[in-house]
């Protein structure tokens, strides 16, 4: 069973916060999103180790690396001043599209 896209207002290289789970108030930048975008990967957030083989193809070795594993887009919020906020969407007066934060109503 394939799963439903997530719609969601953030991108990548927004800096979030995450508002629940065992890493709750860590913030980050946001590195990549899964295939359906349901879920995120955070520069320092979630960090694993995991033991690799040797790929001399690509000239990377073997041994233990640390690197960061997914988190559900739901677990993240957007970092304002004001700290953890939601986005909306807003037209300025030339017409273009920008994103808002709800808390604060500033322009992103």
């Amino acid at each position: 069973m394939a799963s439903k896209a997530q719609a969601t207002k953030l991108r990548i290289g927004d800096e979030i916060v995450v508002i629940s789970g065992a890493h709750k108030g860590s913030t980050g930048t946001i590195l990549r999103f899964n295939g359906d975008r349901s879920r995120v990967y955070v520069e320092g957030v979630n960090v694993v180790r995991r033991h690799e083989k040797p790929v001399p193809a690509l000239g990377r070795p073997g041994g233990i690396r640390e690197k960061e594993a997914s988190i559900h887009i739901s677990n993240v919020a957007f970092k304002t001043a004001g700290g953890a906020s939601r986005l909306g969407y807003k037209r300025l007066e030339d017409g273009s599209k920008v994103r808002v934060s709800k808390k604060t109503q500033e322009v992103i």
